[in-house]
């Protein structure tokens, strides 16, 4: 899933067991998240209140929310 996490374009995908969590660039070139480590026991559902505790100091006035751009 594509989610904008307070402006920034994440891909988040499970494998193995295990979510993988990638930086989406303006080119549309992704790269490896390897600073968000999402445990991997955490549902689909969680996902968002997770990135929203760990990620919440990327919040700014203009970007302040967390979207699920596509499932």
């Amino acid at each position: 899933m594509k989610i904008n996490v307070f402006g920034k374009m994440l891909e988040i995908i499970r494998k193995e067991n295990r979510w993988k969590t990638f930086y989406i660039g303006m080119d549309g070139k992704k790269r490896l998240a390897s600073d968000i480590v999402i445990p991997p026991d955490l549902t689909e559902e969680e996902l968002i209140d997770y990135l929203d505790d760990l990620c919440h100091e990327w919040a700014t006035p203009d970007n302040k929310e967390i979207k699920v751009m596509d499932l």
